[in-house]
């Protein structure tokens, strides 16, 4: 029998899975942050299902003092509280490893690397295959043959598996055992093994391929020279405890139990318990498979027609035994609901009456396109009572669809009926396509949970799992899952498509009377009703215009970037004095670092490559031309490929013009993202990127485009929140800030500014939204340190209005677990109270930046609605296209450009009337580079 024994690091694990998704943190209904219960569980069931162990165990560290901290007292004395979120997830991580019948292994006064390490080298013996699963470098000293590290796949990565060649290269030794050494000398900061003094990873490894281990190192002091010298010298026994601190312990009194260890079945009913609390809702169909949805009986029922319905158009009655097996989630099987087809003109005529009576009525459109643009109508939802719905199907043939949405128009038009819907942006752009213009008031499901709680999911599946909990019909149970193989709801059962869209309907229904109250309980109303809701037609216009792009420009830029590609491909090969393959990061780190002999600055990967990316190479760019080539070589096919190649296959063939997608509710802050193309990612800094640009243009001679944007209105919005005397004084004179910036913290007149230092000046201005350190300025300037900390200290003096508001805004946080933006729009911090500096820390970061980002957010979207209001009552031609930050370009009709210049201008400058003046640059062109 083929043996093969996992031993799991569980600690190592639940930290790498909590820090690495914390900026995507997962929480419940309930608000528990399950972020590194799913990821461990995650981990492990991957695990389990790709290399099916025989033989498994997780190993802990108890909370008992350990033999190191006895040996060393500071010895992880100054690692932080684990975060809060990690303490209350363990419970439940036990409960789930005891689930899946697996063994968990731990003893006193030692820690898991030394579990694993004395299981590892039993069952070696034992003839098992081991591998230890974790991301711990330490664990390289007990690789053999029969022992391998296990690195599972994380964050896109691929699992790795390290023997002893790859540890031994990782390393750069000739023997596992000397990693020991290597830790020794250089210390580890995160369990506080103190190391010798100046001695990092590089010269570790230089003393071990040298002495051969930290015994040989001691024994050739006389070899060392200077500073080096003497610190060896004086931690001759620093350099052994530090050894003794990095062995992991090999022969604790633990017994193999082969039984134990055995991998079984897991307790799928304790499973699915644990999942129900923890809204694991695909991890619990991953392991216990289609039966954690209860399929239930059918029942019948008289519809709003009169009639008997059948599967889908009737309601469900639960059997006792179907209601005794069922989960906590509902679904369609086990609850009793009533989903009609309505598919003759009698009853469509029913059904609109019907609507036409109602105050609300929740809407949603069924399609054969995930671009509202580019699709055809398959149906329309309807429901206004829970548990009820209508399905309308729309034929293939165009005709005879408008002649069916023409029914409806009437109502989907009408100003004195609430229109509820999930993202409710997509239907009503896919509408406009009919001949329909779905008029306010409307509620949308995915904005009102987007502003009660803006950090996590907002789709309907999730929604209806956390806040109705009911799992609903999944649309791959309907058209296959993702990829080239995925139908369209065109190739569906009209039965299956009823049911599947009016409970969408009904679950969006039932959500919205959730979401109500919730909305003002949070009290984020004013945002929700005078910001996100209005901005919706907005958009839906916006996505509907679309731009035009100039194709021939593309493909006469594109020719010319491939000239350039080749000539700066040829620069490189000839400076590199071999030809080697440029986009791959090993071949380069090679060539530049082996053969060239530049000096590598960086640290390299866990692979043990040189790391080639831009900030290493960026750093020895200026005195290595063929450095500043490859830079350039990857600016030029990026553009090519992401932008130059890419827009020209965006361009709707129905329209001939490019109609990007406008995301509200993805950024936190509350800032508009866009994909296909992504506008906000579209480079200016460099010429080459503000070159694609040009692509936009107006549709035809008879339109001009313009575009408006705001003068660093972040920095106005920190003048205005903080009241700093000196720096709203500074914007009320025209001035520019960055200049007036400099005059004051270096205490010089305006005209001795020099570019130096304004460019400094400039970095702290737009550094401080987001907690700009000493640090990270020193890193940002090029310059030190001390002279970072200076110029920070002096701005503090010279603005303390400033960091009254920074600090303000944290206290704020901590008391009321959120901080707002001047239309109150909220950003919870869960993390703000942590007792883990890291964690705190990131979440007072947060309590600075985003009342100021979520300000200039709110500023633009209120900007939009007026602008289009006054476009929309004028009958304007003028069409605003494109929203990019702090910027919004129009499509104008040339008889309107001087009015449309004037209400865009005073619209953008009056959308939150501040102490400060707010100042908007505009420009026109037959571009967006000219323009802009």
């Amino acid at each position: 029998m083929d043996k093969r024994l996992f031993l799991l690091d569980a600690f190592a694990l639940i930290y790498r899975a909590y820090f690495g998704l914390a900026k995507t943190p997962f929480y419940n209904s309930k608000g528990m942050n399950t972020t590194a219960v799913f990821g461990f569980t995650n981990t492990l069931v991957d695990l389990i299902q790709k290399e099916k162990p025989t033989h498994i165990a997780v190993c802990f560290d108890t909370a008992a003092p350990t033999e190191r901290e006895k040996e060393f007292e500071d010895y992880k004395a100054h690692r932080e509280e684990a975060p809060e979120d990690i303490i209350v997830a363990l419970p439940y991580i036990r409960k789930i490893i005891e689930a899946f019948k697996i063994p968990i292994v731990e003893f006193d006064g030692y820690e898991a690397d030394d579990v694993i390490g004395t299981l590892a080298k039993k069952a070696e013996k034992d003839g098992y295959k081991v591998y230890m699963v974790t991301p711990d470098k330490d664990y390289g000293q007990l690789v053999s043959e029969k022992i391998n590290i296990y690195k599972p796949p994380f964050l896109g990565r691929p699992a790795e598996v390290l023997g002893p060649e790859e540890v031994k290269a990782k390393w750069e030794i000739d023997d596992v055992i000397k990693v020991i050494d290597i830790l020794g000398m250089m210390g580890d900061s995160s369990d506080n093994i103190p190391g010798l003094p100046g001695v990092g990873e590089k010269t570790a490894k230089k003393f071990v391929q040298e002495y051969g281990s930290v015994e040989g190192l001691l024994d050739n002091i006389d070899k060392l020279k200077g500073k080096m010298q003497q610190n060896v010298a004086e931690n001759k026994e620093l350099a052994m405890l530090s050894k003794k601190l990095a062995t992991i312990v090999t022969d604790l009194p633990i017994d193999l139990d082969e039984e134990k260890l055995i991998m079984e079945e897991p307790d799928k009913e304790k499973l699915t318990e644990l999942f129900n609390e923890l809204e694991f809702r695909t991890l619990g169909k991953r392991i216990i498979g289609e039966q954690y949805s209860v399929l239930a009986t059918e029942g019948r029922q008289r519809n709003l027609f009169g009639e008997e319905t059948g599967s889908v158009t009737g309601s469900v009655s639960i059997t006792a035994a179907a209601e005794a097996k069922a989960p906590m989630e509902k679904n369609a099987s086990n609850t009793p609901h009533t989903y009609h087809i309505v598919d003759t003109e009698e009853k469509m005529k029913k059904l609109v009456k019907k609507l036409s009576e109602q105050k609300e009525f929740c809407f949603d459109t069924e399609s054969t396109h995930v671009d509202a643009n580019l699709a055809e109508l398959v149906g329309l939802a309807f429901s206004f009572k829970v548990h009820e719905g209508y399905y309308v199907p729309c034929p293939p043939d165009r005709k005879e669809s408008m002649k069916i949405v023409s029914l409806f128009k009437p109502v989907l038009e009408n100003e004195q009926i609430l229109k509820i819907g999930q993202n409710i942006k997509y239907d009503m752009l896919l509408l406009k396509w009919y001949d329909v213009e779905v008029k306010a008031p409307m509620f949308d499901t995915m904005l009102a949970h987007f502003v009660i709680d803006p950090d996590s999911r907002h789709n309907m599946d999730i929604l209806a799992e956390n806040f109705l909990r009911y799992e609903t019909i999944h649309i791959e149970d309907l058209i296959g899952k993702k990829g080239k193989g995925q139908g369209n709801m065109r190739d569906v059962a009209v039965e299956k498509v009823a049911e599947y869209s009016a409970e969408d309907a009904d679950v969006t229904l039932q959500l919205k009377e959730i979401f109500v109250p919730m909305v003002k309980e949070k009290e984020v109303d004013e945002v929700f009703t005078d910001v996100e809701m209005p901005l919706v037609p907005v958009l839906a216009d916006m996505e509907y215009v679309g731009v035009k792009i100039d194709h021939d420009f593309l493909s006469d830029y594109s020719n010319q970037m491939q000239k350039e590609i080749e000539l700066v491909e040829k620069e490189v090969y000839d400076l590199a004095g071999v030809r080697f393959n440029l986009a791959s990061p090993k071949q380069l780190g090679d060539v530049l670092f082996e053969k060239l002999k530049i000096p590598y600055a960086g640290k390299k990967t866990k692979t043990g490559q040189y790391s080639t990316d831009e900030d290493t190479l960026s750093k020895v760019a200026k005195d290595n031309p063929i450095v500043s080539k490859i830079l350039d070589y990857r600016e030029l096919t990026k553009l090519k490929s992401t932008y130059v190649d890419a827009l020209p296959a965006m361009i709707n063939p129905k329209t001939g013009r490019v109609h990007t997608d406008f995301n509200q509710a993805i950024a936190a802050t509350g800032r508009l993202s866009s994909n296909n193309p992504n506008l906000q990612n579209i480079p200016i800094r460099t010429n080459r990127g503000k070159e694609i640009r040009k692509a936009f243009i107006p549709r035809d001679e008879d339109h001009v485009l313009l575009s408006c944007d705001y003068s660093q209105i972040e920095l106005r919005i920190i003048a205005a929140l903080s009241e700093d005397e000196n720096m709203i004084e500074a914007f009320r004179n025209g001035l520019d800030i960055h200049t007036a910036t400099a005059a004051k913290v270096f205490g010089v007149d305006l005209k001795a500014v020099t570019p130096d230092m304004r460019r400094n000046a400039k970095a702290v201005n737009f550094g401080i939204a987001y907690g700009q350190t000493a640090f990270g300025l020193s890193m940002g300037l090029g310059i030190s340190r001390t002279e970072a900390q200076d110029i920070i200290t002096n701005y503090q003096k010279q603005f303390p209005g400033v960091s009254r508001l920074m600090a303000n805004n944290i206290q704020f946080a901590r008391e009321h677990g959120y901080v707002k933006t001047i239309k109150g729009r909220k950003r919870w911090l869960r993390d703000i109270n942590s007792a883990n500096q890291t964690v705190r820390s990131q979440a007072e970061r947060l309590a600075i930046n985003s009342p100021i980002q979520g300000s200039a957010a709110d500023m633009i979207k209120l900007a939009m609605i007026s602008i289009y209001r006054v476009f929309q009552k004028e009958k304007f031609k003028t069409k605003m296209t494109l929203q990019v930050h702090d910027e919004l370009v129009f499509d104008v009709y040339q008889p309107e450009l001087d009015l449309v210049k004037e209400i865009v201008t005073e619209k953008m400058i009056h959308a939150i009337e501040m102490k400060v003046p707010i100042a908007v640059g505009a420009g026109v062109g037959r571009n967006w580079l000219d323009a802009h």
